[in-house]
């Protein structure tokens, strides 16, 4: 991707004062008093330096995009003179607020349209060492790069540098509009929040030496939604290049709209933006672009927009699966996996309950078909709301991931599987052992209370330390070279034809096929639903955000 260069659009008070001396060059921000510097393309950076580890935050990696500039690619940041003060997160990015009731309630302290800036930690005397960049999750619609939990210090003291990005949410980074296409040489639209993180992936190539990092040693990395948009990258032509492993957890392959036409029973995306505009009562795109983004945003999530991936043709070529099928993704080794209960009645959205086993056995035969005796066995209806929970887990983020890792397999590439299934004190006592989004701290190996969302279930176990500790020596062991071996873990072996796999309980404990028929049931529905021109890895239904937990009971 070619990121040109503008001056144009809103600025902040910082943008204000690094416009003073022109646009070309900017006049230099409120100088740290002390700290490591270092030099970078658009100019010098004062950041913090603590135990051996530096830090540089807030680093803008793009032009913010703000008035004109809303709803286009990201174009190149502009240049500044004097030393840039580095030592605070910049502003995440628009987004909606989340229910206090939930346990990812964890807002970002500052907001703002212009928030297209990065993090790095790194060693002290980092040389050539391996890069992480991670992705944050939160369904393309919440979250920041600035969370605690995504503290990148101990990654860097394990001699990686790690990299955080904040990219656009919600309606701001995922609209897709007929006038929009048009706008675009390519004659597309949406995926904007994807052409930020390629632009981040761009910035890393051209900047990380200067931290100490290796450009040519990438490893992307996310969660959730920071997995889909890590799976996006590696479907994305765009993205070529600019990384050499994934690690992918909880990712989803499921049908996204096509750009300009209905297909799978979906509506397109152009139609998807045009229905919006109609809510927001904005008659073309020009009036859109001056709607404030908060407003906008918050009225987008109140009528019910998804954002997601647009497959245009160009960023996004195919459906996923498609380019998987076709080994046109990107050819790097994976660590990829998913959590054991991914949805669970405290745990956020989730499938909506039957009133009884009758109606839960009607609902699988309707949806499965001749598939529904084999899904009943592995998801018996007398196991109550605990069954189809799983079942939405393992149709979901189960085989998407070992999709992935059969995939690159099938390309004579290292895949390495795992399932997250380590509980703890605090987490049984609510019924939230391997929810959604579980292995964060450990995989971060921020496990205090202050690092995570204040309903968050605090690790309290004996060997969650244990656990953390395995974890990040096996992400670190992957980042460095490919291969998640290191000294004194148990061995992983890669995902291979006898579907080996890695299971974080107490202990990380290798094991064969993770699931018995759990894969083929789901891999054998997807493909009977693409067959027939139907959507795929969702079927069971989820609700969006319901209002009230998920029952754990199903009526006799």
């Amino acid at each position: 991707m070619t990121i040109g260069t503008t001056c144009r659009g809103k600025m902040s008070l910082l943008g204000l004062a690094l416009a003073l001396a022109g646009c070309a060059h900017s006049s230099s921000p409120i100088e740290a008093a002390s700290g490591p510097e270092v030099g970078i393309e658009p100019g010098a950076l004062r950041g913090i330096e603590n135990s051996g580890i530096r830090s540089f935050k807030g680093i803008p990696y793009a032009a913010a995009p703000v008035g004109e500039r809303r709803w286009k690619p990201p174009q190149r940041p502009a240049s500044w003179t004097g030393v840039r003060d580095a030592r605070e997160f910049g502003p995440a990015c628009i987004q909606p607020p989340v229910p206090a009731r939930s346990i990812y309630n964890d807002p970002p302290a500052a907001t703002s349209e212009d928030c297209l800036s990065l993090n790095v930690w790194s060693p002290e005397d980092a040389r050539r060492a391996p890069v992480i960049v991670w992705l944050h999750g939160g369904s393309l619609r919440i979250g920041a790069s600035s969370l605690p939990l995504y503290d990148g210090n101990n990654y860097a003291s394990r001699g990686v540098v790690f990299v955080s990005v904040n990219y656009r949410l919600g309606p701001l980074g995922w609209l897709a509009h007929e006038e929009l296409s048009g706008e675009s040489p390519a004659g597309i639209s949406g995926n904007y929040g994807l052409l930020d993180q390629i632009a981040a992936l761009e910035w890393v190539r051209d900047n990380i030496a200067a931290f100490g990092g290796d450009p040519a040693n990438v490893t992307v990395m996310g969660e959730s939604a920071g997995a889909l948009s890590t799976t996006y990258l590696m479907v994305s032509p765009q993205a070529r290049g600019l990384f050499g492993k994934a690690i992918i957890q909880s990712t989803n392959v499921r049908s996204f709209p096509e750009l300009s036409q209905d297909d799978n029973r979906t509506p397109s995306a152009e139609r998807i933006g045009a229905e919006l505009l109609s809510d927001l009562g904005a008659s073309d795109i020009a009036a859109a672009r001056t709607l404030d983004a908060q407003d906008l945003t918050d009225r987008a999530t109140a009528a019910g927009f998804i954002p997601q991936g647009t497959i245009d043709g160009v960023v996004l070529p195919r459906q996923l699966v498609d380019v998987f099928d076709s080994g046109d993704q990107a050819r790097v080794p994976v660590i990829v996996g998913f959590n054991a209960h991914e949805f669970r009645p405290e745990g956020g959205p989730g499938p909506r309950m039957p009133s009884s086993l009758k109606e839960y056995e009607e609902r699988i035969e309707s949806i499965y078909g001749n598939l529904a005796p084999e899904f009943l066995r592995l998801y018996p209806a007398g196991e109550g709301a605990d069954a189809l929970l799983d079942a939405a887990g393992d149709g979901i983020f189960g085989w998407s991931g070992e999709r992935i890792a059969l995939s690159q397999r099938d390309l004579g590439l290292e895949s390495y599987f795992y399932i997250f299934d380590h509980c703890y004190p605090a987490a049984e006592r609510r019924d939230l052992c391997g929810f959604h989004a579980s292995e964060l701290p450990f995989s971060f190996g921020n496990l205090d209370a202050e690092a995570l969302p204040d309903r968050w279930p605090v690790p309290d176990g004996t060997s969650d330390r244990a656990v953390s500790d395995a974890m990040l020596d096996y992400w670190t062991s992957f980042a460095a070279s490919g291969n998640p071996h290191g000294e004194g873990l148990p061995d992983w072996q890669a995902y291979g034809s006898q579907q080996n796999y890695l299971r974080f309980v107490d202990t990380p404990v290798a094991g064969r096929d993770p699931r018995p028929g759990m894969f083929e049931l789901h891999e054998a529905f997807s493909r009977r639903q693409r067959e027939l021109g139907r959507s795929w890895g969702q079927a069971i239904g989820l609700a969006a955000e319901p209002e009230e937990p998920s029952t754990t009971r199903i009526k006799q």
